[in-house]
């Protein structure tokens, strides 16, 4: 006791109240008492624990970050198990943050290595999985601690199916969820040490909302994402077994005991659900059927606890509400909620693949296989695909059409190569021939046949509605292409969809739904189901377990897609041509753009120009890569579907890709009505992709224009109000001089008439009738004079006349007589043409 009292001296905050002081003070001077008289003449709010408590929140807001973990590391090491068991979940809350996401934390998700090397290291070490917060957790679990976690704040389909009652389908929820007690605040869960830890580190990816600042953070660089990379490879090793958990004894490591909580016999995922109160009525006594299968409940829990918070958002019932159009999701996630989860699935890949080839045949399933080793096969299907199908069915739906879902597409083709992060997988080759995807893998593909044929058809609707033009959505359909063409894996998916066509002679009724369906007894692994070789049962439960009994499947060479697959190509072809077009175009506008364009000389389009697409803002290279990425993805589609070449070019004409006899582009597909001309569902989406577009121009008076951003504003606006007071006051004499008939008629008519309406090309007839009504008079106009480049020219005239030294006012007569001499002959020639025309 004395050791202790010594302790907590040395921790004293120097932001204590005097009463405080005073106990401590009090309790160093009577270390000679016996523990029983300490108890009774100490002050009951001032036990050791709730002031060590205390004294570390204080500590938090007065000291250094770095003073702050070191002084962490010396607690959780000097302290016994009792006294950190009350300041661990403060701990935990400042570390990852509050589960509403008021409080940041330490703000994982933003420390970076380059831009704080100190913090970042600290942070690092002190949460290792050998590092001092693992020590904590470990020693806190060795002495059973439970810490209340509020049922609020999980993923809505758990916390709807526990709030009504219902034991949710993951066993991770057994035997942990405590109705309220009397004045309780609501439903908790009862966690362990690792549980809440897990949850709180696993949660504060959803909780915590980054700051603004931090939207160009990239995100494998971040504290966060390295810490859940470290977590898989201890938790989930690829070679080798689980570390034991490093203890903070002499006597060297020991395992840390599983958690020791009672069981409930749960038989399935779905086949029914155990009532809470029936649970609380009839829990027995867990009995260990399985002793060895300890040392891998930390890997279990991790990887349960990884996919329960990231991915299961979203219930089967909520996945059928989300096929209506007006269906509205609470939870979307973020590109870095994206990039995490792929970094979990690549790390689940390594881990599944990671057993020798005799462990993953069908007949290593025996007793005499470890408990890791199951853990390893059934990692995947048990705990990951149906919460993994149901997300990227939400993002394919949801997420916005723009170059960000790139996340979600890597995420997806992750999945849907586990050959890539096999032990065995073949190192590049400087040859281009893509390798034929092996045999092995044909389980996986038929067993997981929705996410590669129904998702594809999810991403052919969002490409065909995306502007291929952009080399980032381009890169896109380049990189699907791809993956689908490697050889023989088309093969399989026309195989695994043949299998699950078959017609159901022998399988019951719903008997789909007892597959993959493990009974829990003691571990999450304790009981497996047996091996079932039936193929077509196999492919027929994946289906049905994930779009129901009565699902209408659309097979993905079937003539649907297929023809979704020839209107892309068609749609591939005709942004090739595009990009080209506007290859031209740029390199025409950059080689008859003048040196001094940026001073306002080069002529400004006052009718704008199409910005729908990136290439403008990368230039040459971008095109370049666009037609690089849409001829390969257009070749590798008719290697996966089969198409020929006449077919292509029979698509390619039928969609009106051909340019007329001036080589220019065609106006969008249109029909004439009543009101002129009426845009096609097939000209709305060649004008939203680029693909064609309408020749506008400016049809207004050229007076209230806005003011350009070659213009001085406010010059433009004076100059206005003077021309305006000149036309008010000499309106009759202008018309009267432009009615004549002679010479002088016709040099005031070049200078004080604009060029008729019925002399401009208006595309729909309704503003004829408009513009018939909006014929103006003669008038002067003085808004060239507001010009930087009119400005400029002046000033330059000056100056090269001053150099031949002729004055400014005999320079500005020259300058009147010069333009009066090109006025006189533009007027001949104009009368001239006129004159040709009648």
């Amino acid at each position: 006791m004395t050791t202790f009292r010594r302790r907590v001296a040395e921790w004293r905050p120097r932001s204590l109240k005097p009463e405080a002081l005073w106990f401590l003070q009090w309790s160093s001077k009577t270390a000679r008492l016996d523990p029983a008289q300490e108890a009774a003449m100490a002050f009951p709010h001032l036990q050791q624990p709730s002031f060590l408590l205390a004294s570390l929140k204080a500590d938090s807001i007065s000291k250094p970050f770095a003073q702050r973990c070191q002084d962490l590391v010396k607690v959780i090491e000097d302290f016994p198990a009792k006294e950190l068991h009350a300041i661990f979940p403060w701990l935990v809350e400042s570390i990852f943050g509050s589960l509403d996401g008021v409080l940041a934390g330490w703000n994982l998700r933003c420390l970076q290595g380059r831009v704080s090397p100190v913090e970042y290291s600290i942070a690092m070490e002190f949460l290792d999985p050998g590092g001092p917060m693992m020590k904590l957790v470990y020693k806190l679990q060795a002495e059973d601690y439970k810490f209340d976690f509020p049922v609020s704040y999980l993923p809505d389909p758990v916390k709807a199916s526990i709030q009504e009652r219902v034991l949710p389908d993951s066993p991770l929820y057994h035997n942990k969820v405590q109705l309220p007690a009397a004045g309780g605040l609501g439903l908790h869960l009862a966690l362990n040490p690792f549980e809440y830890y897990m949850f709180f580190f696993a949660l504060s990816l959803i909780t915590q909302k980054p700051p603004p600042g931090a939207l160009h953070i990239r995100t494998s660089d971040c504290a966060y994402f390295i810490l859940v990379d470290r977590y898989l490879a201890w938790f989930l090793p690829t070679e080798g077994s689980v570390l034991p958990p490093l203890s903070s004894s002499p006597g060297g490591p020991s395992p840390s005991p599983a958690p020791r909580t009672p069981a409930v016999p749960f038989a399935s995922y779905g086949l029914h659900h155990t009532s809470l109160l029936k649970r609380h009525i009839s829990h027995q006594t867990s009995v260990n059927a399985d002793p060895t299968s300890h040392e891998i409940w930390r890997s279990e829990t991790l990887l349960q606890v990884f996919v329960e918070m990231w991915l299961h958002h979203y219930s089967l019932e909520m996945y059928q509400k989300m096929q209506s159009p007006h269906a509205k999701e609470s939870f979307m996630p973020t590109e870095e909620h994206v990039l995490v989860v792929r970094l979990l699935l690549k790390h689940l890949h390594a881990f599944a693949n990671s057993l020798r080839p005799e462990q993953a045949s069908p007949s290593a399933h025996s007793h005499a296989a470890s408990p890791l080793e199951e853990f390893k096969r059934a990692a995947v299907p048990r705990f990951v695909q149906q919460k993994l199908y149901l997300f990227l069915q939400h993002c394919f739906g949801h997420w916005p059409l723009d170059a960000s879902f790139r996340a979600v597409l890597e995420m997806w083709l992750s999945y849907l190569q586990p050959w890539r992060y096999a032990p065995e997988k073949q190192a590049p080759s400087s040859d281009c021939q893509a390798r034929s995807v092996s045999e092995r893998w044909a389980p996986f593909v038929q067993e997981n046949l929705l996410v590669y044929t129904k998702l594809f058809l999810g991403f052919l609707s969002r490409a065909l509605r995306t502007d291929l033009v952009s080399p980032k959505n381009a890169l896109m359909v380049f990189r699907v292409a791809k993956v689908f063409a490697q050889p023989n894996l088309a093969e399989m998916i026309q195989r695994g969809e043949q299998l699950f066509l078959e017609p159901e002679l022998v399988i019951p009724h719903r008997q789909h739904r007892l597959f993959t369906v493990p009974t829990f007894t003691g571990s999450f692994l304790s009981s497996w189901p047996p091996a079932i070789t039936d193929a077509s049962f196999k492919v027929k439960s994946h289906v049905y377990s994930l779009e129901g009994q009565d699902c209408k499947y659309t097979p993905m060479f079937g003539p649907e897609i297929r023809a979704l697959v020839l209107r892309l190509a068609q749609l591939i072809t005709q942004a090739k041509q595009t990009a080209k077009s506007l290859s031209d175009q740029y390199g025409e506008s950059t080689a008859a753009r003048p040196f001094l364009s940026w001073l306002g000389f080069y002529p400004a389009d006052t009718n704008g120009s199409y910005p729908g697409n990136d290439l403008d803002e990368m230039g040459q290279d971008s095109v370049r890569k666009t037609d690089e990425y849409l001829e390969k993805a257009l070749e590798y589609l008719c290697q996966v579907f089969r198409l020929s070449e006449a077919q292509l070019a029979q698509l390619t004409l039928a969609l009106g890709t051909t340019q007329d006899e001036n080589g220019k582009k065609q106006l969008p597909d249109c029909i004439v009505g009543e009101d002129g001309l009426i845009l096609t569902p097939l000209g709305r989406y060649q004008i939203i992709n680029g693909l064609r577009r309408f020749d506008i121009e400016y049809q207004g008076d050229s007076e209230l224009q806005p003011i350009r951003s070659y213009e001085i504003a406010s010059l433009v606006r004076v100059l206005f109000r003077l021309s305006s007071a000149i036309n008010r006051r000499f309106a009759g004499q202008m018309a009267a001089l432009c009615s004549r008939a002679d010479f002088l008629g016709s040099f005031c008519r070049y200078h004080l008439l604009e060029p008729g309406l019925s002399d401009r090309r208006l595309l729909s007839p309704v503003g004829r009738g408009h513009a018939a009504s909006l014929a103006r008079g003669p008038r002067l106009s003085l808004r060239f004079l507001g010009s930087y480049r009119t400005l400029l020219a002046l000033l330059l005239a000056f100056f090269v006349a001053s150099l031949f030294c002729i004055g400014p006012l005999l320079c500005a007569l020259l300058l009147v007589l010069g333009y009066v001499l090109y006025a006189v002959a533009m007027t001949l020639l104009t009368e001239q043409g006129k004159l040709h025309q009648l």
